[in-house]
Order: structure tokens, then C-alpha cells, then sequence
């Protein structure tokens, strides 16, 4: 779990004072820990999120799951982006604050593969069981928000032991890049991990009868020493301007 995409920078940022004269002074980085199931979203407004609030952003990704974790075991933040009821335990554990709790976007799971690798169909549960039954290998995180729903299609379809066989589990945000680089034929995960990955295409999303979404909210942490600075961005996040953002990578708001 400590294979974390870690994004540091350091931005002159650019404010307007009181005048309507633009000046310059070096903000203070805010420092964020967010689930993968937003990884690309958050790179992709990273840019547009600095000039905006005029703060430079030093990220971390990993499963939700390990950052709670961590932010359990006292590890520092400023914000934190992880599924709601992570979110609304750390809130219980005074970790994060819970007026500043804002509900982001939700994100299905699908089936991904490499766009040479032949033609497959995942629109009904019988055509998901064949594709998978077919598949030589299927790939998914260990630890990922997605496996809950894995393993109850799994069961649905009355696979999971014939599955055993075929799973490759990976750490966070692997299996994408795994079926990319053909060490897997198949990615289960979240369709806003399937659709940034060079070298694969989404087959399709899980069929509605087997689909559970992925919720994803954000908090300010109760010792962060830039609150300004943190609830700027949650409003950012949270704004109406991502939304395009958000549907370009299989995600659609929610609580806007």
C-alpha cells in the first residue's frame, strides 16, 4: 500500500489585494491524501485548482481503505478524499471536520482490456459470465474499493471458485496497467481507472443488476494548519465547473 503516486510542488502563486492590484507572495502547499478513484480527475484539475485558490498541491494516492488507515494511525493532511463512510468515520474519530464534508462523484465498476485483444460483451450477467469463463486471466486490486462488488458478481454468477483460478490481485491502481502491458487479459475495477490507461479501452460497465457505484466525498482535517487554504479547494471540488471533468473519466457528480 505504500506505492503512492506523490506530487509535490511549490507554485508562486498570483492574488489580487485589496486595490484590484495583483501581487505576488509563496502560499503554503496544501497537502492532499485522495482514493485512486479519483486519481486522473484530480491530475487533470491540479492546474486549474492552484490558480484558482492559490495554493500549490502535494498529493498522495492509494486505496481509500490504507489512507483512512493511515490518517487513523496519525499520519498529517490538509483534505482528504476518500469513499463517504470513511469519510464520516474520521469525522467520528475527530480527524476530519464534519461541517466541511462535501459529497464529490460516483464511479461504477467495469471491465477493461487492451484494444487488440478481440471483440467481448459485458451488457447482461450471462454475457459477463461468458466473457469472464473465456478470460485466460482477470486482474483486480486487493484492496480497492471495487472488490466488494467483484466478489458479489462473482457469487452472483456462481463463479467465484472457478475465478480463484484466474485472479490476479494487485496493489492500487495496478490492474489497469497490468492488462496494458499484457500480464492480464482482464481489469476489474473502476471505470475512472479503466479509461485513463494508455493501452486499454472500457469493454463496458457491470451490468445493471451486478453495478454498485463507488461514492466519493472530501473532508478538511481537524489539524490542518491552513483551513482557509483546504476549504477553497473543497469548494472548488464540489462546484460545477468539474463536472465535465468528472465525465470525461466515467464519473458523475453528486450533491451539487
Amino acid at each position: 500500500m505504500k506505492s503512492f503516486a506523490f506530487v509535490v510542488g511549490a507554485l508562486l502563486a498570483t492574488s489580487v489585494s485589496g486595490s484590484g492590484q495583483r501581487v505576488h507572495a509563496q502560499s503554503p502547499s496544501i497537502r492532499v491524501l485522495s482514493s485512486n478513484g479519483v486519481k486522473a480527475v484530480v491530475e487533470e484539475l491540479k492546474s486549474d485548482v492552484e490558480r484558482t485558490i492559490g495554493r500549490s498541491l502535494s498529493i498522495e494516492f492509494s486505496t481509500a481503505s490504507s489512507i483512512a488507515r493511515n490518517i487513523r494511525d496519525g499520519e498529517s493532511f490538509d483534505v482528504a478524499i476518500l469513499t463517504p463512510a470513511l469519510i464520516e468515520d474520521l469525522i467520528a474519530q475527530n480527524k476530519v471536520v464534519g461541517e466541511s464534508r462535501v459529497d464529490l462523484a460516483r464511479t461504477g465498476v467495469g471491465v477493461g482490456a487492451r484494444p487488440d485483444s478481440g471483440t467481448r460483451d459485458v451488457s447482461t450477467p450471462a454475457a459477463l459470465k461468458g466473457t469472464l469463463l473465456a478470460a485466460d486471466s482477470v486482474a483486480f486490486t486487493a484492496d480497492g474499493q471495487s472488490r466488494r462488488t467483484i466478489d458479489a458478481a462473482f457469487a452472483e454468477l456462481e463463479i467465484t471458485q472457478i475465478m480463484q483460478s484466474k485472479t490476479i490481485l494487485l496493489g492500487p491502481g495496478e490492474a489497469p496497467h497490468a492488462v496494458a502491458a499484457g500480464e492480464a487479459e482482464l481489469a476489474l475495477t473502476l471505470v475512472s481507472e479503466i479509461l485513463p490507461q494508455p493501452g486499454l479501452e472500457l469493454v463496458g460497465p457491470l451490468p445493471g443488476e451486478l453495478q454498485h457505484y463507488v461514492s466519493f466525498a472530501a473532508g478538511r482535517g481537524v489539524s490542518t494548519r491552513d483551513a482557509r487554504g483546504a476549504d477553497a479547494l473543497l469548494k472548488y471540488l464540489a462546484g460545477p465547473e468539474v463536472a465535465a471533468v468528472l465525465a470525461k473519466h466515467g464519473m458523475e457528480p453528486i450533491g451539487r
